[in-house]
């Protein structure tokens, strides 16, 4: 997950190398092992993405607070990683909270280090759906495609959105 061959410090070396073990054994549904290692990783060496990747196996195990805690701790090491805002948002979703999500939802969209622009577009448009603003929706669903051009997802949900406008 994290790339080793430009680091040079070793303790951010040895970070890296466990943030990257408890990463596979999350792949591998090990939840309490990756979380043990992504927690040994930050002792190391704090980073944004151990605190994120933390409280997505937290999520996992359905402890949404403490998933949202350790967001909130990786906006604090880092503030431009987007990631963990999109994150906060699908929890309070997992929690039933289909309002607050919608303000974390459009800072992942602002934040400046972030890959998966299409996420929270996506999340925020399924929000705007389940809520009723069918035309915000669409809008959302749409900025997903064209953040995504491929993202199937966000294309089937724009087409029924648009079937039950018709």
């Amino acid at each position: 997950m994290f790339e080793r061959e430009f680091i040079t410090n070793p303790t951010k070396l040895e970070a890296v190398d466990l943030f990257n073990q408890a990463y596979a054994e999350q792949l591998d549904k090990n939840y309490d092992e990756a979380i043990r290692l992504y927690k040994r990783s930050i002792e190391i060496f704090p980073t944004a993405e151990a605190y994120t990747f933390l409280g997505w196996a937290y999520s996992f195990l359905g402890e949404y607070d403490r998933a949202i805690a350790e967001c909130l701790a990786a906006i604090a090491v880092d503030s431009s990683f987007g990631n963990p805002y999109n994150d906060i948002g699908s929890y309070l979703i997992a929690k039933g909270n289909f309002y607050d999500c919608v303000r974390w939802f459009k800072l992942a969209m602002k934040a400046i280090r972030y890959e998966a622009r299409a996420y929270p577009h996506f999340n925020l448009a399924y929000v705007y759906e389940k809520r009723g603003k069918f035309l915000e929706a669409a809008k959302y669903y749409g900025l997903a495609i064209k953040e995504q051009p491929n993202y199937s997802n966000a294309y089937n949900a724009l087409r029924k959105l648009q079937e039950k406008l018709n």
